[in-house]
């Protein structure tokens, strides 16, 4: 029997969705989806007259189960997972037998997995702008489902929109038709044979150009940004070879990339076949195509091996990263990979110093009961995931040993959902003549305990000297020695260096604002535009007091919606004294125009009341 999960109201135990058949309607004017679901569901036991599945801020017209009209009720309205669905067959159903369960739905205005644009928010000023997010709870707010990840389905959809926009999926493009029914709209053909859980479910309606950046991939973005796209992605197919190469044969097909609008809330989303990146991403000279190492490296980790309950997404996120890194090692070098491994140790110390080395959620696998996944998301499941995989690869034999577990696990458990246990157990099975090592392992330290890992892996330190020895020099600075720097400091350092010294400083005591001032003069790092940089540069301003870096904190806060970037703006803002009405009107602001996720998160941040406006 399935765990259950905690975070979905659909009972796994008792029927499993093989197949989802989607007809829908795109409508600007009220910002609603319209549609039908058909759900291939089927019996896992005897005697089965009800179905239960998961909704949230959903209209529900009609039900009909093979093409019989079908009783339904919706539930108590829980917080965060909705409301469940309740639907009685007007049959018995016996193990193993399937029915179509077809529900006619509407989504909300305030639907929790959409957002939708107005012209004036995109780039090209002309056409509104839809994009869904359903990681991790809410596909549900889309359309009736058994959300959880424990599930996998395959789905055929078609989208009617405006004709002189373009629709995406998470799935193949099965061509284009005007819609019989409205000769100002076409329908767009989606099909996805590949299970998936319903978290991977994605579209995207706007004016959408794309540009072939290699034999299996088209980035899509606005006109505006395509060609940039383009440049900035052009390692793509050499990262999917090289994946292939670590984690076996890439079985989706395409892999597209979308650029989306600043207000997308994550850096990526593995959504297959088209995986949606933030524009932060365009720094102009590839810097940060990391997080398109990440986003193919789920193609395997996340996508076909899934987490089978959130409590265990550090399945998912450690061992992406831990991917991401190996292909990095492999394009850039074995020392690269150990400087960015080591970036992200400093990146746990940092999460960690913010949420409290107590704090429930920096468990490796956190409990989930009553707890909204959305709330709870942080970088431990991603980077104490990675350091455990990194630890155990130091410990069993080096790299070359260690992807060979990885890619027997990744066949093993591939189209099927895991628990930590599962992963333990076939680690241990894998590794049999090395029991006694993986014993000396404290996994309940590992797992089950807050706060920083017990064990630090080994690091290369190579790369990392230049960035350690010129913080220290910043840090140790006296008044009187703020002449001795000059912007010959930085000339053999790279932006990932840039990246990593102002990180070691973000993890010291404020510096003095007399310093912020100086390292501005030698540095001129409000000129610079690459994302990551700048993120740290302004924390560091604002965290020294510095009253000239409020109004570029706030900019940075409100004119992209990332929230690894947003959210620690908006807090450092609010925690200095000076800024903090700002930060809070700012924010009031600049509301309507967040995705609804983020907005309920900052408002979270800043202890802002839910209801509360201008």
């Amino acid at each position: 029997m399935a765990e259950s999960d905690p975070s979905s109201f659909a009972s796994a135990a008792d029927h499993l969705t093989q197949h989802l058949y989607l007809r829908c309607r795109v409508d600007f004017g009220s910002h609603a989806l319209r549609g039908t679901a058909a759900l291939t569901v089927r019996a896992e036991r005897d005697g089965l007259r009800c179905l239960v599945l998961d909704t949230k801020d959903l209209q529900i017209h009609k039900v009909v189960i093979n093409g019989q009209e079908a009783k339904f009720a919706l539930g108590q309205r829980h917080s965060f997972k909705g409301t469940p669905l309740e639907i009685t067959l007007p049959f018995e159903l016996r193990r193993g037998q399937d029915v179509i369960v077809e529900t006619s739905f509407e989504t909300s205005p305030k639907s929790s997995a959409l957002q939708w644009l107005t012209p004036e928010q995109t780039s090209g000023k002309k056409h509104p702008f839809l994009f869904s997010q359903c990681q991790a709870i809410h596909c549900r707010a889309i359309l009736p489902c058994q959300d959880t990840p424990s599930v996998k389905l395959t789905y055929y959809a078609e989208v009617s929109v405006p004709k002189e926009l373009v629709a995406l999926m998470s799935a193949s493009r099965d061509g284009e038709m005007p819609d019989p029914e409205d000769c100002n709209r076409k329908i767009y053909r989606f099909s996805q044979k590949v299970p998936i859980p319903c978290y991977l479910i994605a579209f995207v309606v706007g004016a959408l150009e794309s540009r072939q950046i290699g034999p299996r991939t088209l980035v899509w973005a606005e006109k505006e940004l395509v060609d940039k796209s383009a440049y900035e992605f052009a390692e793509t197919e050499a990262m999917l070879k090289t994946a292939e190469d670590l984690a076996g044969p890439y079985v989706w097909g395409q892999y597209d990339l979308l650029v989306l609008p600043p207000s997308f809330p994550y850096g990526g989303m593995e959504n297959p076949c088209l995986t949606f990146v933030t524009p932060t991403l365009l720094a102009g000279d590839r810097s940060l195509s990391n997080v398109i190492a990440h986003e193919i490296s789920h193609s395997w980790t996340g996508n076909l091996v899934t987490n089978k309950t959130w409590e265990h997404f550090w399945l998912n996120e450690g061992h992406t990263v831990y991917l991401e890194r190996r292909i990095g090692g492999r394009l850039f070098g074995e020392q690269f990979r150990h400087f960015q491994a080591l970036g992200g140790w400093r990146e746990l110390q940092n999460t960690i110093n913010t949420l409290g080395d107590t704090s429930p959620f920096t468990n490796l696998i956190p409990k989930l009961n009553e707890v909204d996944p959305d709330v709870a998301y942080s970088t431990v499941p991603y980077e104490k995931g990675f350091a455990l995989l990194f630890h155990l690869e130091q410990l069993l034999g080096g790299p070359d040993v260690f992807i060979g577990f990885l890619k027997a696990y990744i066949q093993q458990f591939a189209y099927k959902s895991a628990v930590t246990e599962d992963w333990k157990k076939f680690l241990y099975s894998y590794f049999k003549d090395k029991v006694d090592v993986l014993n000396k392992v404290d996994w309940n330290a590992w797992m089950h305990t807050p706060g920083m890992p017990p064990v630090k892996p080994t690091y290369d330190m190579t790369l990392s000297n230049a960035c350690v020895d010129l913080s220290q020099r910043w840090i140790k600075a006296k008044e009187g020695d703020l002449c001795s720097f000059s912007s010959a400091d930085l000339k053999d350092l790279s932006s990932h260096q840039l990246i990593e010294f102002l990180a070691l400083l973000l993890l010291e005591a404020p510096l003095p604002v007399s310093h912020v001032k100086r390292m501005q003069e030698v540095y001129n790092f409000n000129a610079v535009n690459n994302s990551e940089i700048r993120f740290r540069w302004l924390r560091l301003c604002i965290q020294a007091k510095w009253e000239e870096a409020i109004p570029l904190a706030l900019k940075m806060a409100t004119e992209q919606g990332r929230m690894k970037f947003t959210r620690p703006l908006f807090r450092d803002l609010y925690n200095f004294e000076k800024s903090r009405d700002q930060a809070v009107s700012s924010f009031m602001q600049h509301r309507v125009c967040m995705h609804p996720v983020a907005a309920m998160l900052v408002a979270k941040d800043l202890k802002v009341g839910q209801g509360q406006t201008v």
